[in-house]
């Protein structure tokens, strides 16, 4: 593999060494954590940094634990962490369904959960479940840690509220009882990026979260379709009026992997599905995680 630009290339020790690099280069700095969308826009000239730092060997970015009903996601947990992980698996098995979909094994086992959502991709996978998390991004620099709520983090295409002389150090995820669902359309079993993604939550007392990906610049979440379901038992008429509001929420392009109308109509076949499976789950029935609705 051929790089197209030269660049330095420091590796720190320590996550104050981390932020000093970042924040006292005077040219274009990228941070390297998996490395699985970093390298590629590398190889393909989509970028030309004059420096790369690898946090790979900062401590404690590898953390996955649960501190009382909170989740802690370190920057450096993968895809493959969160499959394999018991406490993901016992309290949060939406990100392993998620997580399931991504790319093939070679990329699970390196790309970073924390690096997708900064990738910020229109069909980064992990961002609509992370939006029906109420996910927090904690980050650190300069002038000290500061935390970002998801909703604000994507920007626009490509773009978050990280600015370039911080690190994120970790995601945090408040849990109650939920079930989750994440339905991905693919052209193919396998290595595809999304043609459309939702990602529902469903709390007790009928309330829920609804985000898409892969069907507007960013990953959105859907407040409006969420304020019509909520406080009401699911039926059909419920989820076909949640369906009937998609086209007015997403604004998909057409491209080489889907069509914008395609894309629309399949979105709402998705929502409906995810709608009925994860008020299923929640009740405790339903089909098991990681089973394809689509």
């Amino acid at each position: 593999m051929v790089i197209a630009n030269e660049f330095d290339y420091r590796r720190p020790a320590t996550l104050a060494e981390a932020t000093d690099l970042l924040a006292n280069h005077s040219g274009s700095v990228r941070v390297l954590a998996g490395g699985t969308d970093l390298v590629a826009w590398l190889r393909d000239d989509a970028i030309a940094p004059d420096l790369v730092v690898d946090i790979k060997n900062v401590p404690g970015l590898h953390d996955l634990k649960m501190n009382g009903d909170t989740l802690h996601l370190g920057a450096l947990v993968t895809f493959t962490d969160l499959i394999e992980s018991d406490v993901v698996k016992e309290r949060a098995p939406l990100l392993a369904e998620m997580a399931e979909t991504v790319a093939s094994q070679g990329i699970r086992n390196r790309a970073t959960m924390v690096g997708n959502i900064c990738s910020a991709v229109p069909s980064c996978d992990a961002g609509p479940v992370l939006l029906v998390y109420d996910t927090t991004v904690h980050l650190t620099g300069p002038d000290g840690d500061r935390s970002v709520d998801i909703n604000d983090w994507f920007i626009g295409l490509r773009q978050t509220a990280r600015t370039e002389d911080e690190v994120v150090t970790h995601l945090t995820i408040a849990l109650r009882q939920h079930g989750g669902v994440y339905v991905k359309l693919m052209r193919y079993g396998g290595e595809d990026l999304a043609q459309a993604a939702v990602g529902i939550i469903a709390y007790p007392d009928h309330e829920y979260r609804v985000a898409f990906g892969a069907v507007a610049p960013t990953p959105i979440r859907s407040i409006r379709i969420e304020d019509a379901l909520r406080g009401k038992p699911l039926d059909d008429a419920l989820v076909a009026e949640a369906a009937a509001m998609v086209r007015d929420e997403i604004s998909p392009i057409t491209d080489i992997r889907a069509s914008a109308e395609y894309r629309v109509r399949m979105t709402e076949v998705m929502l409906k599905r995810g709608l009925v499976a994860v008020t299923e789950r929640l009740a405790g029935t339903g089909p098991a995680y990681g089973t394809r609705l689509i």
